[in-house]
């Protein structure tokens, strides 16, 4: 009995002595926070957390309850070549400052944090037979960031919810320009073709429901792409989920 509680009380000490020295930060401010993976009160307060009643396709908030099926007007219009598309939050600041981090600042953490969040949409994006599938940097890409930030995500999210992740499945052909200030038009020609599956790799997710995860949706350009890809290599259904989504519509 005493050799099982003396290293658990080891670990609590090691523990309470590595947050001493390093304590844990809100991810968007770097205020101290009582466990990791928390925002402090003001950070959480600025998060606008998405859901229910929404667009069952694109997940767009509604302002008025829905039957759970009801689809907005530009799905309507014009729909996308996936199923359904989930956020954790609506993009603003403090999701913005996190992606960033997660992005740019060496702070590969970070992406515990957001799947953390992110993980409670799955059952809306899932199904029994769901692959988890990141949206694919390019090589040069990774070797200038040192990761893939969607592929931090898509692991973190495969161990909290044991639905298995494909890391290496979906590739980038070519390097893309920045689709920052571009138009939907324009974003969506600069990833016409980008994206491939390997003749070997397809029967790894033939008539599988592929979800495809990324930091943020602006356009649906890069998502669309992919899930246009995955489709044609045999994917029996594609969903998207992301940590943040632009909820106002951008100007074509």
């Amino acid at each position: 009995m005493e050799a099982a509680v003396l290293p658990r009380l080891g670990r609590a000490a090691l523990r309470h002595v590595v947050d001493f020295a390093l304590p844990p930060r809100c991810p968007a401010c770097g205020t101290i926070v009582p466990e990791p993976n928390l925002f402090c009160l003001d950070c959480w307060r600025s998060l606008a957390f998405l859901g229910e009643p929404c667009c069952a396709r694109c997940g767009l908030p509604f302002e008025y309850e829905s039957d759970g099926a009801s689809e907005c007007g530009r799905c309507l219009a014009d729909p996308p070549p996936f199923e359904r598309l989930r956020a954790a939050v609506a993009y603003g600041e403090t999701a913005r400052k996190v992606a960033l981090k997660l992005k740019y600042s060496g702070r590969p953490g970070v992406a515990d944090t957001l799947a953390r969040f992110m993980a409670r949409q799955l059952p809306s994006c899932g199904d029994e037979d769901s692959l988890l599938i990141p949206v694919p940097l390019h090589r040069w890409r990774i070797w200038k960031r040192g990761y893939n930030q969607a592929a931090l995500i898509a692991s973190a999210l495969s161990r909290a919810s044991a639905i298995p992740v494909e890391l290496d499945l979906l590739r980038r052909t070519r390097p893309t320009p920045p689709l920052r200030g571009l138009g939907r038009r324009e974003r969506a020609l600069a990833v016409r073709g980008v994206f491939a599956v390997a003749k070997a790799d397809r029967p790894r997710l033939q008539g599988r429901h592929a979800i495809l995860v990324d930091d943020v949706f602006t356009s649906g350009a890069t998502a669309a792409a992919c899930a246009r890809t995955l489709r044609r290599a045999g994917a029996r259904s594609v969903a998207v989920l992301t940590w943040a989504r632009v909820v106002r519509t951008e100007p074509d």
